[in-house]
Formats: structure tokens, C-alpha cells, sequence
């Protein structure tokens, strides 16, 4: 992984991280693909989210978050996005890697949008598991509107269900890239769980909205994606967002 700061990077990023020089990030988030058995269909193409057995998906994504946290600080920390599919396994993954003590939360995002079943209570959540690499971690706790009648009109910090909506079809933000995660989340989550002026790692970084959340909250950035045309969209957003000088993935992949 190149040292310089504020850049996508066109590769797997199970080979970019072998060539990291050491511990450099402060916050890896990680949102990988969901093992859904489906095909996804973007505005600028499609890729398959489907592996033979789970154990292949598992055998996938291990190496990677092990390659990841080689990369953070001694008290950096990761937030790893999955749903009901995966995230029992993925928690006794982290378990393995980074120690249980080094848990930190198990966060819901309540999305709201998505359909529902006649046999079953309605999905509409996803699972953020965040582990951190000791107990020297940074985080500020978000702050939210009170609900309560005592507290109308306060601020009060979140829980760990965060309420955010999903993307709509009509939404300003959608940039047609069909996992793509709400700014607002990220944003929240990198304000959280990096200091400022920090680096935020994203390894498969698909639309690239943690960089932007990362550049708009003044953090610095290193995004790696396998797929060429991700990277040509975090690029064109990135120009759009960074305030500070972006080096065209063109030049660093």
C-alpha cells in the first residue's frame, strides 16, 4: 500500500496491503460483499455476490481482515458492515483476530426501506461489528436529538441501534452503484471512531462514500477496490468532495 494519503487504489486489497510499509490507519471501515447468492446490477455494470459455501465466502474474506488489521495503528480500530447472513460468523472471526476483550459494540443500522414476508418479522437492518486493536482506541460519542419530554429540545448520545434512512431511488446522493451506504451513516461513524485529521482505510470501498465522509469530516483517506468501475466513481466523486489536493486513481492503481 503506498504511503501517500488521499487516494483509490485499483486492486485487491488483500495484495495492496502486503505492501503497506507498516501500521498507518487509524479506522478501518469494512463493507464487504454480503455472500447473497444474487448478481447486482449497477447503473455501469453488475457483479456476482456469490460464493460455492459459506466456507469459501469465510475463507475469502479472513485473509483480507487479517491483512487489515496489520495495517492499523496500535490504537486504531475497525468497523465491519454485514447482515443476518454472516454476522454470527464474522463476530467469532473478529473474536479470533482481534481478541474478545477487544470488542467494542455490536451496532444496528435501522434502515427502514426493503420488503417483508408473511413468515417472518420484516429485515430491515444491518450489522456493524466494531473491534478495536487495544483498549487505547479513539472514539467521541455521537450526539443525537433527545426524544424524551425531559430532554426535548437537548442533544443526547447515540445508541448503538443508529436510525438512519437507506438511499432511496430518487435520492440527490445515489450515484447508481447498488450497495452504495447513506453519507450520513458514514459521516457519523468516522466522526466517532476517527480523530481528527486521522486515516481511514476502506478495502473494498465500492461507491466510495466513507472517502467522502472521510474528506468531509477532515480525515485523510486510502480507498482500494478490485472493480475498475468503482474506482472510476470514488474518483469522480472524490474530485467533487476534497477540499485538500486528490490524486486521480488513474495514477495510483
Amino acid at each position: 500500500m503506498p504511503t501517500a494519503l488521499d487516494q483509490v487504489i485499483l486492486g485487491d486489497c488483500l495484495d495492496v496491503l502486503a505492501d503497506s510499509p507498516g501500521a498507518v490507519v487509524d479506522l478501518a471501515y469494512v463493507d464487504p460483499p454480503f455472500n447473497t447468492g444474487r448478481t447486482l446490477a449497477a447503473s455501469n455494470g453488475a457483479y456476482r455476490d456469490t460464493w460455492t459455501n459459506l466456507d469459501d465466502y469465510l475463507n475469502f474474506l479472513g485473509p483480507r481482515l487479517t491483512a487489515v488489521r496489520r495495517v492499523l495503528k496500535p490504537t486504531g480500530s475497525i468497523l465491519v458492515h454485514c447482515d443476518w447472513r454472516t454476522c454470527h460468523h464474522l463476530r467469532l472471526m473478529l473474536d479470533n483476530l482481534f481478541g474478545s476483550a477487544n470488542f467494542v459494540n455490536h451496532l444496528i443500522w435501522s434502515y427502514g426501506l426493503g420488503g417483508s414476508s408473511p413468515r417472518r418479522f420484516a429485515r430491515k437492518h444491518d450489522d456493524i461489528l466494531f473491534y478495536a486493536k487495544s483498549d487505547g482506541y479513539y472514539f467521541r460519542p455521537p450526539m443525537v436529538p433527545a426524544t424524551s419530554n425531559r430532554m426535548k429540545g437537548q442533544l443526547k448520545k447515540a445508541a448503538d441501534v443508529i436510525e438512519i434512512p437507506a438511499i432511496n431511488n430518487m435520492a440527490h446522493e445515489r450515484v447508481g452503484y447498488p450497495t452504495q451506504k447513506p453519507l450520513a451513516l458514514l459521516k457519523l461513524l468516522v466522526d466517532a471512531c476517527c480523530p481528527p485529521g486521522g486515516v481511514v482505510l476502506d478495502p473494498m470501498c465500492g461507491s466510495g462514500t466513507t472517502l467522502v465522509a472521510a474528506a468531509k469530516t477532515a480525515r485523510c483517506f486510502i480507498g482500494i477496490d478490485v472493480n475498475p468501475d468503482a474506482v472510476k466513481i470514488c474518483d469522480q466523486r472524490l474530485h467533487c468532495t476534497s477540499a485538500r489536493g486528490y490524486a486521480s486513481a488513474a495514477s495510483t492503481s
